[in-house]
């Protein structure tokens, strides 16, 4: 059997990126916990906390023949609300979510990466908004089953134009940070891989001023330059909403 040096092993919290990084942790049996700081897991997590379910999906696969046996509606494009939709990456949007309201929720990094959650123990959101009740629900389950690892997954963000060499996975430094802020929250007894322990060191130099870190990151200043800021508001808000987001049944819903 192959070896696989990059498994994080024997690890029990472990830092992934991106959909290879699912794929990986679905692989290993692991926990696993998708973070989309900007903006994805943020707004499942709004979404969740006022008791609405969320379908996550990949782009394109928001159609109307996927959303109607769910009794979903789609959620559209940000500049394509309200006219077109309720509900968009934009977390505001889901404070206009009410008890039982279900979304088709498409985005090409946390969403693609929740495909996995068949193969998993149990799929979280986490973000800033919820770091440490994600941690505890993960803790919770680690406690119960002493031979279960958990992969905290910063999906990252795609670059518009695919290179050749590296392919399109941009890191992204809101996901590093709500990856290591989650894992700051988990038991110290609990061994940490060296990548997830960078990710706890980067949040907790950046932890006073995340506002600050958030707005001069590439992605701050897109969703800013596009007339979205109060996006990277409501993201880099810490510990506001006490709610684990967990995938069951293809929606996402208080765990």
């Amino acid at each position: 059997m192959e070896v696989d040096w990059f498994a994080q092993t024997p690890s029990r919290i472990r830092l992934e990126w991106g959909r290879r990084g699912a794929k990986s942790a679905a692989q290993r049996g692991d926990i696993l916990v998708v973070v989309d700081a900007l903006c994805f897991s943020t707004g499942v997590a709004l979404a969740v906390s006022r008791g609405g379910v969320v379908s996550p999906c990949a782009k394109g696969e928001d159609t109307p023949e996927r959303a109607g046996p769910l009794s979903a509606e789609i959620a559209v494009h940000r500049d394509d609300v309200p006219a077109k939709g309720r509900f968009s990456l934009s977390p505001g949007t889901f404070r206009g979510v009410t008890p039982g309201t279900r979304v088709l929720l498409a985005s090409p990094n946390g969403a693609t990466c929740a495909r996995y959650a068949a193969q998993v123990p149990a799929l979280f959101v986490g973000a800033f908004v919820n770091a440490k009740s994600v941690a505890d629900a993960v803790a919770a389950l680690m406690a119960e089953n002493a031979g279960l690892a958990v992969t905290v997954l910063a999906c990252g963000e795609r670059w518009r134009e695919r290179d050749t060499d590296d392919g399109d996975l941009r890191f992204a430094v809101e996901d590093f940070l709500a990856a290591g802020a989650i894992v700051s929250y988990l038991p110290e007894r609990l061994t940490r891989s060296p990548e997830a322990t960078a990710a706890v060191a980067a949040f907790h130099a950046a932890q006073y001023d995340l506002p600050c870190h958030l707005r001069e990151c590439g992605s701050g200043i897109e969703l800013i330059e596009r007339g979205y800021s109060g996006d990277v508001d409501e993201a880099a808000a810490l510990n506001t909403l006490s709610v684990a987001p967990v995938l069951q049944d293809g929606f996402f819903t208080v765990g």
